[in-house]
């Protein structure tokens, strides 16, 4: 398999030998001290690379740098900040095709959503250098004569990332160009599963810092590791914010230790989408939703379509319709003009979608279309699958669960209060969306007595969403906001100021103190 998109990076030298390196800061390049592991392509099973675990002990030394690059990063203006993202993101578009090539090749992602992944990176960049201009407080009215109130935002302190590998460009963007223009270092710690993906975008941010001697290279430091890697942070009191993205088990890990020393963290975990369709629904607008939604990126997105909640009148014709649909879709190799779905990332997950699809059927559901393995005209090595439909009761337990794999739920519903409650008995909230040319039904749809879910949609899918708008969801996708809108707020602390400008000292509420 090529790697010459590592290359033209300049990634193969972040390595000594066959081994890369684990702990890369602006300081500092070392092999990791803990176990050997390599990571291997989704596409045909081939190995890509080959680390040893950065170890806790090795993250005392990259916290020690990230201190001291924070006492920096805190005093530069926050437009030379913006200045530093700008030049990051015109590198990205100028390596754009070679970084989409590197999150092919570990997350098994199509061309096309690849690109779009790194288009994310550069738009999140287009974003904050705005946001540095504009890291407002407020003028606050004062109760006392001859003082003045009024907040302000002030940096936070170096901040750790820990991605999963399905984005593994875009949510570390997110994170860290928001991050850099409120004057914050950051520390990421990826998907062992996507290392490669992390020392690029390392490399793509060197390239800039070594044009900006005032910033310190550490602002933008990685350490590829285990779980014992990813808790140590998580305990570490260096990093006054943890924003994790990953399963639920690992973000109730991750906020427990956190908070056990009062900081903070920022979740993005699981999803459990579901889209009504209403018997008014544009149909033809409909299927193009749901087929992106529920089967594009081999069903490995957070908001990826999991369940369709269909008025019982349609339920039928549009089963129909997607079946169809389904057995038109390309599976193969992402690399390829033409695929649509690629790869699951690995055999695990193979083996949770099979499993899934057996209990369902247990459960009392009826497998339509899909489920099984592609041998043919695929890569050997890989785990390829037709996506499937699953007809099921709303109520059986496996509906309540995310299995990250292309599995369409189909349930039905008579009347639009039904489906809204069906939308909301599952404990993931992220992402979801209605089928209606309603007015009443969309708008019931988006208010408080409607969807639960931190992205509620109307007649477009639940994945795609845009960076301008906050990401995120409510219970146990962790209630986190990543991206756009006040997303920032995240990276800093407010304080309060008051200003005693007069020559009395009244006290607040008229207390009397002499």
């Amino acid at each position: 398999m090529s790697l010459t998109c590592l290359e033209t990076l300049g990634v193969n030298t972040l390595k000594q030998g066959d081994i890369f390196y684990s702990v890369l800061t602006g300081n500092t390049l070392a092999l990791g001290k803990g176990a050997e592991f390599s990571a291997y392509s989704p596409i045909d099973g081939a190995k890509l690379s080959q680390f040893n675990n950065a170890t806790p002990e090795q993250l005392e030394t990259v916290s020690a740098e990230l201190k001291e690059a924070f006492k920096v990063l805190r005093t530069i203006p926050a437009p030379r900040r913006g200045e530093l993202v700008r030049r990051i993101g015109e590198e990205a578009r100028k390596y754009k095709e070679e970084l989409a090539q590197v999150i092919s090749l570990e997350a098994g992602k199509i061309v096309p959503e690849a690109l779009g992944e790194v288009q994310e990176w550069i738009d999140v960049c287009d974003f904050a250098v705005g946001q540095s201009r504009m890291l407002h407080g407020l003028s606050i009215v004062s109760e006392r004569p001859g003082h003045r109130m009024m907040e302000q935002w002030q940096p936070l302190g170096p901040v750790a990332v820990i991605t999963a590998f399905n984005f593994p460009m875009a949510v570390w963007a997110w994170n860290t160009m928001l991050g850099l223009v409120c004057g914050d270092p950051v520390l990421l710690k990826p998907s062992e599963k996507a290392p490669l993906c992390a020392l690029a975008m390392y490399q793509i941010a060197q390239n800039v810092l070594a044009d900006m001697p005032d910033i310190p290279k550490a602002v933008v430091s990685v350490m590829i590791g285990d779980r014992d890697l990813g808790e140590a942070i998580a305990a570490n009191d260096t990093f006054p914010l943890v924003s994790a993205t990953g399963s639920t088990t690992m973000g109730r890990a991750v906020a427990t230790t956190v908070a056990g020393r009062l900081g903070r963290s920022l979740l993005e975990l699981g999803g459990n989408n579901a889209m009504i369709v209403s018997p008014t629904a544009d149909l033809d607008l409909a299927l193009r939703a749901i087929v992106f939604s529920a089967a594009g990126t081999a069903g490995q997105r957070c908001t990826t379509l999991r369940r369709l909640i269909t008025h019982e009148s349609i339920v039928d014709g549009l089963v129909e319709r997607l079946a169809k649909s389904y057995g038109s879709l390309r599976v193969g190799n992402p690399l390829e003009d033409g695929t649509l779905v690629g790869p699951l990332v690995d055999d695990g997950s193979f083996s949770r979608m099979q499993a899934a699809l057996v209990t369902a059927k247990k459960q009392g559901g009826e497998v339509v279309c899909g489920g099984e393995r592609v041998t043919e005209g695929v890569p050997a090595g890989g785990f390829y699958v037709r996506p499937a439909i699953v007809r099921i009761a709303h109520d059986a337990l496996i509906v309540h669960e995310e299995t990250f794999a292309p599995i369409l739920y189909v349930l039905t519903y008579r009347n639009f209060d039904e489906a809204i409650d069906i939308q909301n008995e599952v404990p993931q909230g992220l992402s979801s969306a209605v089928f209606t040319e309603s007015l009443r039904e969309a708008e019931m749809f988006m208010s408080p007595e409607g969807s639960d879910c931190g992205i509620a949609n109307v007649n477009i899918g639940t994945s795609g969403a845009e960076i301008g708008g906050a990401f995120g969801g409510e219970k146990e996708t962790g209630g986190g906001r990543e991206s756009g809108s006040d997303a920032w707020r995240n990276y800093m602390r407010r304080t309060t100021n008051t200003i005693n400008y007069g020559g009395d000292l009244p006290l607040a509420q008229g207390i009397v103190f002499e």
